[in-house]
């Protein structure tokens, strides 16, 4: 009898190193199940960082999802966007205006061109005696070498330009438009016309039409309606192009 238990209490004690065996393996499944998981959360976490410092360098917004974590919901997250500071903007427009002033010169001291800066946008107001015969929307010769010479600046600045067509009130007598509104646009469409010819891009400009409406003088006078006939340009730093235009301008201040 004393062998027959002797027998049985050994077949316990090699059967008690299964117990802790199996708590063992079940912790082992446990940690690689942690550190999985945390390698895919902290995957996520750098694709949102990497994305985000691309975008802030590009000065592009972009969406992204970032890598989702058991049934997470996704989540679309904006990149941040490079703001230009209005004191490097304000540089920008005035190296342009000064550009234009310097190209202008000789027309701003006869009176015929006057170039000026405020709010953020450059304007460069041209009688249309030096761009057009009277109720004409032809360009002249001169009309022509003004659009060169504005060109040769304002194609290195990607900013946006509105081409503005302004009359006297002196009605048309021209069989070919019917009121000074229509002489305006054709006189503004004209001129953007030249200044795609001489390399601005097409995309940057577009032409408004004021007629007789917005008058600088008084039309009872000669002098008057001569200052009241002109094209305008307004010149602004479009959203995209601001860090651009004030690479220019920095470039030009060195």
């Amino acid at each position: 009898m004393a062998r027959r238990r002797r027998h049985h209490e050994e077949g316990e004690n090699h059967e008690r190193w299964a117990i802790p065996y199996g708590d063992l393996v079940t912790l082992l499944l446990a940690f690689f199940v942690v550190m999985y998981s945390i390698s895919q959360v902290n995957e996520g976490k750098y694709r949102i960082l990497s994305d985000s410092l691309n975008a802030a360098f590009r000065g592009e917004p972009t969406t992204f999802e970032p890598v989702q974590v058991g049934h997470q919901a996704a989540t679309t997250v904006a990149a941040p966007l490079v703001q230009l500071p209005p004191d490097l903007r304000t540089m920008a427009m005035r190296q342009i205006a000064a550009e234009l002033a310097e190209a202008m010169h000789p027309l701003i001291i006869q009176g015929l061109v006057d170039v000026e800066y405020g709010n953020g946008k450059v304007t460069i107001a041209i009688r249309s005696d030096i761009l057009f015969a009277l109720g004409s929307a032809t360009p002249s010769p001169e009309a022509q070498e003004v659009a060169r010479l504005l060109g040769q600046v304002l194609r290195n600045f990607p900013v946006d330009i509105r081409v503005e067509g302004h009359t006297d009130n002196v009605p048309v007598v021209s069989g070919r438009y019917k009121s000074n509104w229509e002489l305006s646009a054709a006189r503004a469409a004209s001129v953007v016309h030249l200044l795609i010819s001489g390399g601005v891009a097409p995309e940057r400009l577009y032409a408004v039409a004021y007629g007789e409406h917005r008058p600088v003088l008084p039309n009872d006078t000669v002098d008057g309606r001569n200052a009241n006939r002109r094209v305008v340009l307004v010149v602004e730093a479009g959203e995209e192009s601001e860090a651009v235009a004030a690479q220019q301008a920095s470039d030009g201040a060195t």
